[in-house]
């Protein structure tokens, strides 16, 4: 479903993807690992189309990602943004049904919010919260609201930014299972970006390791303990020492 090669991008004489390659398989959950400001995000926004490349080449579905109609594009996807970031001044239905309400997916008011508290009913909230405002609501039940938000379209695509950032190891746990349940039963293709290997182990169809610009290993979660992949164990197993260098 998604191809990046050989993709370059820098940002001055900062080189921050310097030969990503990766593959992603339709219906499967791809989690990118890696150290922060090592490209993860960078990635995500080039594959998206809010960063443009400075060479290689990102298909989407076998078709450039850069090509054709710019909001049929955007429409097969879904996004569960780090920290939620819901819009605080509209209540939750509206921030879930947010592209039901404009644009290409607009639907009646109604069908809207009723597909917005199905949605919310998914992810394990009540009809009730539907009325409430963002700050009404704990930092958990702020994020299964984005998570309904990025569901609310039925996207084939869905990417998660670090989905379990800032919640406790229960509530960050609820996540995992939700998002896991939720990619199998859409059929979605689903890449995501974190540092949480729990996330990661709950998440995973397959892991890749980003480091300096490029693709250090891939391959099923199953095989990440065993990878004898330098970067990877260090990574993963959380050591000081190793290839990867710690911020000082």
């Amino acid at each position: 479903m998604i191809r990046l090669e050989n993709v370059h991008k820098a940002f001055g004489d900062n080189k921050v993807l310097q030969g990503m390659t990766l593959t992603i398989p339709k219906g499967t959950s791809m989690v990118i690992i890696g150290g922060s400001g090592t490209g993860k995000s960078v990635a995500l926004k080039s594959i998206l189309g809010l960063i443009k490349p400075d060479s290689g080449t990102i298909h989407v579905d076998g078709k450039p990602a850069d090509s054709g109609d710019r909001d049929a594009f955007l429409a097969r996807f879904g996004m569960l943004f780090q920290g939620a970031a819901l819009f605080d001044s509209l209540p939750v239905w509206q921030n879930v049904a947010f592209r039901l309400l404009r644009g290409s997916l607009k639907r009646p008011t109604e069908e809207a919010r009723a597909i917005a508290i199905d949605k919310l009913r998914r992810v394990g909230l009540k009809a009730d919260v539907a009325d409430r405002l963002p700050a009404e609501l704990s930092g958990g039940m702020q994020k299964r609201v984005g998570l309904a938000r990025a569901i609310a379209a039925e996207p084939e695509i869905i990417f998660f930014d670090e989905p379990t950032t800032g919640l406790d190891p229960i509530m960050s746990g609820v996540i995992n299972d939700l998002i896991r349940e939720i990619v199998v039963e859409m059929g979605a293709t689903a890449m995501t970006i974190t540092h949480d290997m729990t996330s990661v182990r709950a998440i995973a169809d397959n892991v890749a390791m980003l480091h300096a610009g490029v693709i250090q290993w891939t391959g099923p979660v199953a095989e990440m303990d065993a990878s004898g992949d330098p970067y990877m164990e260090q990574f993963i197993h959380g050591r000081a020492e190793g290839p990867i260098e710690a911020v000082r």
